[in-house]
């Protein structure tokens, strides 16, 4: 059995819970209540348990993901975190993986009934919190809606934050108001202006390019850009329609018809579910805090309702994706003219009663050969000369077959010298700490108190070298694991080759296409010629040029 064992201390002070008593500690535990074969350690000094921002703490979380261990022990709770929250979501990660956790101080031991109650009474209490949290923002969203004022983040299109300095009870307070910005409403008005002529989003997207109406980053508008600003409150003018249009549509008004002044226009808040590391998700309309803002609305409420409803009669088929079960390249094929996908569409029906079809560049399609103008590709003529040179390069004496032997053998030769340092790097550390013990060995005699501070120098300096090897045997371990990723990865590709002649004409076209996808970086055509590019290969671009006109 395999334990690991986390010490954490704010600062060295060679006194009390030092890291090394910490450690011997977790190990007599260990030793007296488990059969542990080897220990893991993780040291972290100079942090406090407030910060999970910890080298060490990161560095074992990852490795509890991979199961590198089989219990976790450490001497107190506060060494792995302080914060309730953050030590619910450790033993979370913990429970999936079902490694056992023990914290020696508290007799915390999830090896034991009573050890895992009492982790179960902590993550209710962690629940508890983030609910009770929740709760409080939401109040707090109700209070802030009385004023119709700015929260913080991007502003939408048309306006920014302007600071407001008011006088409440003698004391100066300071919120934020959304103000105008004249060029940006005016293609705000353009925008829902053509979207209620052209009623469909797709040619509203490309009226925008034909006509260089981009967004304020300067970018092109796509479909979604444009249905974010036809769907957003803030432009509508606050009025009696548009009260009854909220309330019977189940929106959560806050304030009366009264509110509703002909002039200003509608704060939404609670409009987004925050996702950590990942885009934030839009909540449905029902879930909306709406109040009236304190800006005024440039769009009139009759305009605005229609939007709304047209945008609901196209939804089923504005953002359909196109089901396509002939193309091989979809999502692959790119256009080397302006970087974008080459999309499948169907041409005339052959004499054998079959579809013909040919790849299109997206951006020539979105924008009507304004922003790139390259040619369709015949898309039966690169599907079939495309699995034809996958075949050829599968053969055993082909160059990539060759590259990926050599890489190989490169990555083995890599890793015999990283382990021949690896080796080195272990053999300093287990000689320092054991000058370090010697030195320890020397106070505790207290035989020289002349020689003590020189000594506490000595052991400080050791110490700190240690921390550097340390360091640097965790960033090669790191590469030998990543080192032996590339090397399986290579094993796979190399075997996904051999298997390929044998494999690729018993598949049906979905299968194909995620096979080729799983050894092809990118495929790109220049209007005359296609070029293959291969994942493992350091020569990068494999098959140059091959004309299919």
């Amino acid at each position: 059995m395999k334990a690991a064992i986390y010490s954490r201390k704010s600062k060295f002070t060679g006194k009390g819970e030092s890291i090394q008593n910490q450690i011997e500690i977790c190990k007599e535990y260990g030793n007296k209540h488990f059969n542990i074969d080897e220990y893991i350690v993780y040291e972290d000094e100079g942090f406090s348990g407030g910060n999970i921002d910890r080298p060490q703490y990161k560095r074992m979380i990852i490795d509890a993901k991979e199961r590198k261990f089989h219990i976790l022990i450490c001497y107190r709770l506060d060494r792995i975190s302080r914060n309730i929250s953050n030590f619910s979501d450790i033993i979370k990660v913990l429970q999936e993986k079902d490694i056992s956790f023990v914290s020696v101080r508290e007799q915390f031991d999830t090896s034991t009934p009573m050890g895992r109650a009492m982790m179960y009474i902590a993550s209710v209490f962690a629940q508890l919190e983030r609910e009770t949290t929740a709760e409080r923002i939401r109040d707090n969203m109700l209070e802030l809606a009385k004023t119709g004022r700015w929260l913080g983040g991007t502003t939408p299109t048309g306006f920014t934050s302007k600071p407001v300095y008011s006088e409440l009870n003698g004391k100066s307070a300071k919120y934020y108001r959304l103000s105008p910005v004249k060029k940006e409403l005016e293609k705000v008005k353009i925008i829902y202006d053509k979207y209620l002529e052209l009623r469909s989003l797709s040619k509203l997207e490309t009226y925008c390019m034909q006509n260089d109406i981009k967004t304020k980053n300067g970018i092109d508008y796509s479909r979604f850009g444009l249905k974010k600003i036809l769907s957003n409150p803030v432009y509508v003018i606050a009025d009696k329609r548009l009260y009854e249009y909220f309330i019977n549509n189940n929106y959560e008004v806050y304030g009366p018809e009264s509110h509703f002044n002909s002039v200003n226009g509608i704060m939404a808040y609670n409009k987004t579910l925050q996702k950590k590391n990942k885009a934030n998700k839009p909540k449905d309309a029902s879930e909306w805090i709406i109040a009236v803002g304190t800006h005024n609305g440039i769009i009139s409420s009759e305009r605005w309702i229609a939007v709304q409803n047209l945008l609901f009669q196209n939804k089923s088929k504005t953002f359909r994706r196109v089901k396509n079960t002939s193309s091989l390249l979809s999502g692959l094929l790119k256009c080397s003219n302006c970087g974008s996908y080459m999309r499948p569409k169907y041409g005339r029906i052959l004499k054998s009663g079959e579809k013909s079809f040919y790849y299109m560049c997206e951006m020539k399609e979105r924008s009507r050969k304004q922003k790139c103008d390259m040619k369709n590709a015949n898309g039966s003529k690169v599907d079939r000369l495309v699995i034809g040179e996958l075949k050829r390069m599968s053969s055993n004496n082909s160059k990539l077959y060759n590259e990926i032997s050599n890489n190989k053998v490169s990555i083995e030769t890599t890793q015999s010298s990283i382990h021949y340092e690896i080796e080195i790097l272990k053999n300093n550390i287990r000689n320092n700490e054991n000058s370090i013990s010697n030195l320890v060995n020397t106070l505790s005699q207290g035989q020289n108190t002349g020689a003590v501070k020189y000594i506490m120098k000595q052991i400080d300096d050791i110490d700190k070298q240690t921390g550097k090897l340390k360091e640097r045997l965790y960033i090669l371990s790191a590469k030998v694991n990543d080192s032996q990723l590339k090397k399986q990865s290579l094993d796979i590709m190399k075997n996904m080759l051999e298997a390929f002649c044998e494999a690729i004409d018993l598949l049906d076209i979905i299968e194909k296409r995620n096979f080729i996808k799983s050894f092809i970086d990118k495929i790109t055509w220049d209007g005359e010629y296609i070029d293959v590019v291969m994942f493992g290969s350091d020569s990068k671009i494999i098959n140059r040029n091959v004309s299919i006109m």
